[in-house]
């Protein structure tokens, strides 16, 4: 438990806190100063091409992020086994990251289906107008849901690793130790009642046999 994990925890932290920040910096600020242009023909392509710098970044950070928490799953893994608790955090990250991934990867195949559509007259990134083409509004439409979960569900990410961190206190680690333990030793007492249980039942039916046959 004394061991140190600097480069993982690092690569995990920054990865995530880039992926978290320019998620939120591109539906505020990429989008939003997009949607300042007067010609609402190139609205369109300033964000893409804003999106598209950014990209190559974004996918260093989640896989910083992936590899200091799989690093992190590997040397942590005794405790999932002797503290309560871990097990269930860790199934929560693992769900959020998930879903993370998910979400990233569709609307980076919007931004790119956005970047194709040339110049189409938009009132925003995410917001199309009446003369806007149906395929590109459909994207949009999609975009603007999207956009503000990526943020939403790496924020949720950031929230359950700083739980996790608090569980590594050595009094958070004590007390899910005795309760993992307390919960084995419960479950044992339980099986082992049902064990006499049985046994006396069937002593006493073997004795009632015993005395029906004399």
């Amino acid at each position: 438990m004394s061991e140190r994990h600097t480069v993982l925890r690092s690569m995990h932290d920054l990865g995530l806190a880039a992926w978290f920040g320019g998620s939120l910096m591109g539906a505020t600020g990429v989008n939003g100063a997009a949607a300042q242009i007067s010609d609402r023909t190139q609205r369109l392509p300033m964000a893409s091409a804003g999106w598209a710098r950014w990209t190559p970044v974004n996918a260093a950070a989640i896989g910083a992020h992936l590899a200091g928490a799989v690093g992190e799953m590997v040397t942590e893994s005794p405790r999932v086994l002797t503290q309560c608790g871990v097990g269930r955090m860790s199934a929560v990250k693992t769900a959020l990251t998930v879903a993370a991934l998910a979400v990233t990867g569709y609307s980076r195949m919007l931004g790119m289906r956005l970047e194709k559509a040339g110049q189409p007259p938009v009132a925003g990134v995410t917001e199309p107008q009446p003369d806007t083409p149906r395929a590109v509004a459909t994207s949009q439409r999609q975009m603007k849901v999207l956009q503000w979960a990526v943020p939403a569900i790496t924020g949720a990410l950031i929230v359950v690793t700083s739980y996790a961190g608090e569980q590594q206190k050595p009094g958070q680690v004590f007390r899910g130790i005795l309760g993992r333990a307390g919960g084995m030793m419960t479950g044992g007492g339980a099986k082992k009642g049902m064990g006499m249980g049985m046994l006396g039942a069937n002593g006493n039916g073997r004795t009632h046999r015993m005395m029906a046959h004399h």
